[in-house]
């Protein structure tokens, strides 16, 4: 498959799911051949992977002097505080003070100070949570890479506390898929979450996502497949088994899958773009 078809794929993929479900890329060796075909399913972040991360420093500078003054002191003093007792309640109240000025870059940040001083699977998983979801809602490629850069860290240190913690393995997983365009190294621990756990809801939907966006449409369908046989109504299972279908030219099976996963998730909107997205190639 070309790579402007998968692009194009890659496109269609997240033009409706993007905005209702949470991108869940929550691994034994395989062929040569194959790890080259779900390789292709970076290519769509590969520009991230070659975009320099954003400068932290800077960005809390910038965004700090934006602030009024009694603001800008409150930020320092509990900064200040923070760095010099080295306890976790401190990166905590300035993580705190961040998060009420709806900063959540700069929130996480300090959490993620916190949670490694305290030095629990709970904190650590929080904070590394955290920049999961932000790095989902994140479009600048600069700010996704730092993101993702920081949630590797944590994601590493939750597995280095609790190495049996499949969810971790999973959220690391995505940081690279998602995150820094480093997609084998996703799919090498997603593979070892389903080699452990064949049943594994989180982990079969991700690798059916990716073998849609390399073209592997069988593999696809047979993952998705089989994540409906345990969850029945899983809705992000059946939207992109809608999706490999379409793309393997079952139109009508598409279509009946759409409007299953239409009717199960029942919004105004999300019909709406359904319907739109059916249009195009029914």
């Amino acid at each position: 498959m070309q790579k402007n078809q998968l692009i194009f794929i890659g496109a269609a993929i997240v033009l409706v799911a993007a905005l209702y479900f949470l991108g869940n890329f929550k691994g034994s060796k395989v062929s040569k051949q194959t790890d080259r075909q779900e390789m292709n399913a970076g290519d769509s972040h590969q520009h991230e992977a070659d975009t320099s991360a954003l400068d932290f420093v800077a960005y809390e500078k910038k965004v700090t002097e934006k602030l009024n003054a009694t603001l800008q002191e409150r930020a320092k003093a509990l900064t200040q505080t923070a760095l010099e007792t080295q306890k976790p309640e401190g990166f905590r109240d300035i993580a705190e003070f961040w998060e009420a000025q709806n900063d959540l870059n700069i929130a996480a940040f300090y959490y993620k100070k916190g949670a490694f001083l305290e030095n629990t699977e709970k904190s650590v998983t929080f904070a590394g949570n955290l920049f999961l979801a932000l790095l989902q809602k994140t479009e600048k490629p600069d700010i996704r890479r730092w993101q993702a850069q920081e949630a590797i860290q944590i994601f590493s240190k939750a597995l280095e506390i609790n190495p049996s913690n499949l969810d971790s393995k999973i959220a690391l997983a995505t940081c690279y898929t998602e995150g820094t365009g480093e997609t084998m190294k996703g799919v090498t621990l997603l593979r070892e979450v389903t080699k452990q756990d064949s049943n594994n809801v989180s982990a079969n939907i991700v690798l059916g996502k990716l073998a849609i966006q390399s073209g592997q449409l069988d593999k696809a369908i047979k993952r998705l497949e089989h994540v409906l046989t345990i969850e029945k109504d899983n809705t992000e299972a059946m939207y992109f088994l809608a999706e490999a279908y379409k793309n393997q030219g079952n139109k009508q099976k598409a279509i009946e899958l759409f409007e299953k996963c239409k009717s199960i998730v029942n919004n105004p909107d999300f019909s709406k773009e359904i319907d739109q997205y059916i249009s195009t190639f029914k």
